[in-house]
């Protein structure tokens, strides 16, 4: 992994982590699967020139869907939780 576009896909954007974003300082970030999380660490500082204070990393479970009388399973992925220092903002 090279640059920070291989590592960071794309922001989560629900309601809780909008919460967390106002109150905490926190963004959720989906991420590479292969990240470990100093490569995380690095790629969000090398994008949105912040300084981060912590990364916590999970990987989400597949959860059965019903399309009609076809079922299957949801894709999986990593989320990466990232905490920024102090007064640090990231523009989403």
């Amino acid at each position: 992994m090279k640059d920070f576009t291989d590592i960071i896909y794309s922001p989560v954007i629900t309601e809780k982590s909008a919460l967390k974003t106002q109150n905490e300082n926190v963004y959720t970030f989906k991420v590479a699967k292969k990240a470990t999380k100093p490569q995380i660490k690095k790629a969000i500082e090398q994008a949105f020139g912040v300084t981060v204070k912590s990364d916590n990393t999970l990987k989400t479970k597949p959860k059965n869907r019903r399309v009609g009388r076809y079922t299957g399973m949801t894709k999986t992925y990593k989320k990466a939780i990232v905490t920024l220092e102090g007064d640090s903002k990231i523009e989403l």
